[in-house]
């Protein structure tokens, strides 16, 4: 190899003549550093080694250059130790810190913005959520044995060492060098193809002399170019859409017992796939950024400390079965707790603390973000979003309740009335009230039918009712109205008239089997939860979307037979019920919207642009028999028709004529049939256009996922699975971005395979 003049210059400065063989005092002057694990850098290998033939000697060397580094991060999964590669923009990021740092600690957002790498700690910190801090590395070089499925970096200082011996063979030309670390280990480099590195087994005995014949070899590689590294290419920068997710009961949200951190990275993952995939030309227009997905963890606020349930429970469980109990302690229960009114308050309050935490340090990190939020609610996560959302307040409602923070009822009576009327903007029905005598104490024993009658109409006489009641009555009073108006409702039969016959018999049993629909008007407190304070979020939601969840049988248990149609959220305006088919825990909601009507469940598309192949298979089976069931029932019409069609004489005696019109009818009644079972084949858009009240904006409520072809030969075998598969759901993923884009205008495009 040759050198110019000032590399042969600076080569006899810091050593021997080139000529010279014996490198060994030399060779240690360059690797050795304060933090090195290398006793020393032996001089050149005589014995036969692995890829030391005579062919090395015609490999074309090339110049030496330094190494790219690529920043990793450390992951345990499954016991395991994985180093996963940053992105190529996080890893320039954090090498151009690192090279500008000096002795200054630097902090770098990678992920998204959703971590922190505190470069000169090399320790990464999670931004929204609490987890232990994990290390980072600054990688050149890796090594990985026979059975490793990964190659795994070598520390920075081992790297450094193996950097400069490679670079000192490579400058001087001189190969087949030995580098001895202090556990044992050798690193051979043979050749710039073959650097192997030796784990010795066993206690070495004496009589071995070949380093091959006591170690056993892994393969060393220089640079993340030359290993299989999967680098991912980023996110987009720009953040179109926020969503934060709840997770259900228990710690775990799904069958590999994983966080909901760790689902929602899945589920975030899943979304940038598809956005590459199915918003392509968009991504490259820069018309589409990226959704950013959040998780909201309240489990461990009920089961910490602060509550102490767990430690009371842990007293009256029972010693046998204890995994099973333990499971059931730590999952199931979280379904009572949410019906028990001291316990339900901790979880709304987590609930919406943390999301209004979230969203706050979000837009700390994102000062330029001005898109929407939706949010996703998992289970019993889904419930709770429900009945928050049932239990919002509009901003104008919010504002004017803030200006009437003094309690008004302490005011003097003449003007009292007046004053409240005025606040609320209804002063113009200030005369009609006065009229009967009327005044706030008297407003709040009224009912609704009496401001009715006096010719208010619905939404004033919603909003005095409401506030009389909720400012001016005493809380035995309230207590005793709503008493008073739950049995009213309970009496009056159908025509709204008192029901004959014993009243408070009547009472008693009516009450047993007769619910009333909720007045969301003025249970501020929430559906069947009376007793909760529902805390605010700091948002208007976008839209609501409910995972495999149980709102249906809810809400029905606690009485409610339907849902109004021109019933929606205070402040979210879509909601999307999203289930698979064999879901145990999922339940409709558009049966308790439209009642009269027996609709199938929107079918969600599958990612790749079609039906799976066995449910298309289904459904040309079921065209097919019902076609050759109308040819047949065709042909038979034909034939009795063109007899029908002989001249008189030759026709049969009345009898006859009868049995042929039987026949016909008998046909015409089975072609009728035909006709309805093709009606049932009808497709899914023109069930799109059906009026589904607005709790959706008049669209469809109930979206069914498409089950897998192993799914459908035991529906019971899998049903556990079904309700933990939303989290790496393509067709779930890419139903939220489509809904999202929509409504950016942004369309979706066709993927076909």
């Amino acid at each position: 190899m040759s050198l110019n003049s000032g590399d042969q210059e600076a080569l006899s400065q810091a050593s021997p003549s080139a000529k010279n063989k014996d490198h060994q005092q030399y060779l240690p002057s360059i690797v050795a550093t304060d933090h090195t694990h290398v006793d020393q850098v032996l001089p050149p290998v005589d014995e036969a080694s692995p890829g030391s033939s005579s062919s090395f000697e015609t490999l074309d060397m090339e110049p030496y250059q330094k190494v790219q580094p690529h920043w990793f991060f450390y992951k345990r999964s499954d016991d395991k130790i994985i180093w996963l590669p940053y992105s190529r923009e996080d890893s320039e990021k954090l090498e151009n810190a690192n090279n500008a740092a000096g002795d200054a600690e630097v902090v770098v957002a990678v992920e998204g913005e959703r971590y922190d790498v505190h470069v000169k700690e090399r320790k990464c910190y999670a931004v929204y959520w609490e987890q232990a801090p994990f290390e980072v590395r600054r990688c050149t070089w890796f090594h990985k044995g026979d059975k490793d499925m990964r190659f795994i970096p070598y520390p920075e200082d081992l790297s450094n060492s193996l950097e400069d011996a490679y670079m000192i063979a490579v400058t001087l030309d001189e190969w087949k060098r030995k580098l001895d670390f202090p556990t044992g280990e050798t690193v051979i480099l043979h050749n710039p193809k073959m650097i192997m590195h030796y784990t010795p087994i066993g206690l070495q005995e004496d009589w071995i002399s070949s380093p091959s014949e006591s170690t056993r070899p892994r393969t060393v590689k220089r640079g993340v170019h030359n290993i299989p590294a999967d680098i991912p290419d980023g996110e987009p920068e720009n953040v179109d859409h926020l969503v934060f997710m709840v997770h259900g009961i228990g710690p775990a949200c799904d069958l590999r017992f994983r966080s909901i951190i760790q689902c929602v990275n899945d589920f975030r993952s899943v979304s940038l796939s598809l956005l590459a995939s199915h918003y392509k030309t968009a991504q490259l227009e820069g018309k589409v950024g990226r959704v950013e997905f959040l998780p909201v963890n309240w489990h461990k606020a009920l089961h910490g400390d602060a509550t102490g349930v767990d430690e009371d429970i842990h007293r009256i469980t029972l010693p046998s079965i204890s995994r099973l109990r333990h499971f059931t302690n730590d999952t199931l229960l979280d379904l009572f707790f949410y019906n028990s009114p001291t316990y339900c308050q901790t979880i709304v309050d987590t609930v919406a603390s943390e999301i209004n935490r979230l969203h706050t340090l979000f837009k700390e990190r994102h000062p330029k973000f001005k898109g929407e939020i939706s949010v996703v609610g998992h289970s019993l996560g889904s419930l709770i979003l429900f009945d928050m959302l049932t239990n919002q307040r509009t901003g104008p409602e919010s504002a004017r309740e803030e200006a009437l923070s003094v309690d008004p009822c302490h005011l003097e009576p003449d003007t009292l009335l007046e004053q409240t009327l005025a606040r609320l903007g209804l002063q113009q029905y200030a005369g009609t009230l006065k009229a009967e005598n009327l005044d706030l104490e008297s407003l709040g024993l009224c009912q609704e039918d009496d401001l009715k009658d006096l010719g208010i109409p619905l939404g004033p006489r919603k909003k005095i009712l409401k506030y009389v009641r909720k400012k001016c009555l005493p809380e035995d009073s309230k207590a005793g109205h709503l008493s008073l108006e739950r049995q009213g409702s309970l009496q009056k039969g159908d025509n709204g008239n008192q029901p004959q016959g014993d009243v408070e018999k009547g009472q008693f049993l009516r009450a047993q089997s007769i619910t009333s629909a909720v007045d969301y008007e003025y249970f501020n407190m929430g559906i069947g939860q009376v007793s909760v304070d529902y805390p605010q979020l700091a948002f208007q939601p976008q839209t609501f979307f409910a995972f495999g969840s149980p709102i249906g049988m809810f809400l029905t248990v606690r009485g409610l037979k339907r849902i109004d149609l021109n019933y929606s959220f205070p402040t979210c305006k879509g909601f999307y019920n999203i289930y698979h088919p064999f879901d145990p825990v999922a339940y409709r909601i558009e049966p308790m919207i439209i009642t009269d009507v027996d609709l199938e469940p929107m079918l969600i598309p599958h990612h790749k642009g079609r039906k799976r192949m066995h449910l298309e298979l289904k459904d040309s089976l079921t065209r097919m028999s019902i076609d050759l069931k109308n040819n047949f029932l065709g042909s038979l019409r034909t034939a009795w028709q063109s007899l029908s069609r002989l001249p008189v004489a030759a026709l049969p005696p009345v009898e006859g004529e009868t049995i042929t019109e039987e026949i016909l009818k008998e046909t015409q009644g089975e072609n009728e049939e035909v006709d309805s079972l093709q009606s049932t084949e009808e497709p899914q858009a023109e069930q799109a256009e059906i009026k589904m009240g607005m709790l959706n904006a008049g669209r469809r409520i109930d979206f069914v996922l498409q089950e897998k072809p192993i799914e459908s030969f035991n529906e019971y075998l899998f049903a556990i699975q079904s309700h933990l598969c939303y989290w790496e759901s393509e067709d779930a993923a890419l139903l939220l971005l489509k809904e999202i884009y929509d409504k950016l205008n942004v369309a979706l495009e066709q993927h076909q395979q």
